[in-house]
């Protein structure tokens, strides 16, 4: 699971200490952000599901992920999709850096045919 802990200042000045977390990205949070401009830092996060509830009860601002692309400083970001349980970090918005879930592996068994998807979804 990923989401952003939001704290003032530099990222190295404050950081959660859970062991259970581990973050993954850091960027100023962005100016159309409520009090972006005030030198908030935004830390991705990774995490299992009660790692978010753990850090609020701790008075952590903890800001959920929903859907969609948020950019780094860098010109890369990140991908969230499943509300924050799939994700992809990239270096730049095509490149993929690191991704959630396990790594897809080539079945031993398989006899190696060749699929024409175009034939299969339009059937030409």
């Amino acid at each position: 699971m990923m989401f952003v802990v939001r704290v003032q200042g530099d990222a190295d000045a404050r950081r959660p200490d859970d062991p259970g977390i581990r973050i993954a990205l850091v960027r100023r949070t962005p100016s159309l952000v409520a009090d972006g401009d005030d030198g908030l830092t935004d830390l991705f996060c990774i995490g299992d599901e009660a790692a978010a509830e753990r850090l609020q009860a701790d008075g952590w601002t903890v800001v959920l992920l929903r859907d969609g692309w948020y950019q780094d400083d860098a010109g890369g970001g990140v991908a969230i999709w499943g509300q924050g349980a799939y994700w992809e970090i990239r270096d730049t918005p095509f490149t993929v850096k690191e991704a959630s879930g396990p790594a897809i592996e080539a079945d031993p068994d398989a006899s190696g045919e060749a699929l024409d998807v175009r034939r299969g979804i339009f059937g030409v």
